[in-house]
């Protein structure tokens, strides 16, 4: 996952747009349809969600995309935190409120590792209950 750096560093944010645009294209590859990106509640301490998807039978799918250069603290799946599922969960319940409908949901995390940026995709990474 290379980014070109036109003789400038590249940008945290740039590195994670890279990472975003990797995991919606796996995705989309797999069936599933972009919702909405970068989904933020209002406010101070508020939530993110990096990809709102649907899968083919109307599952909506929160993904949390994470992307590290290196393992050897835990990888990209450590840094998915318990305030991190919390903000995560708290970010999807505000986005359900603007539902007319309860779809079904599941919370999936894209971790993108090491140099050569090998992508995992973890279905039903982790539990809305679980996060309190």
């Amino acid at each position: 996952m290379d980014l070109e750096r036109r003789g400038r560093p590249v940008t945290t944010r740039e590195r994670g747009n890279a990472a975003e645009d990797l995991a919606l294209a796996h995705l989309q590859r797999h069936g599933l349809a972009l919702v909405a990106r970068n989904f933020r509640t209002p406010g101070r301490g508020g939530g993110e969600i990096d990809l709102i998807m649907r899968e083919r039978d109307g599952t909506l799918v929160f993904v949390e995309v994470r992307q590290r250069s290196r393992t050897d603290r835990g990888g990209a799946g450590a840094s998915i935190t318990a305030t991190k599922r919390r903000r995560i969960v708290l970010a999807a319940r505000h986005f359900l409120m603007r539902c007319r409908s309860h779809p079904a949901c599941r919370f999936d995390a894209v971790l993108i590792e090491g140099p050569q940026g090998s992508l995992q995709w973890l279905r039903a990474a982790f539990d809305a209950h679980d996060a309190f």
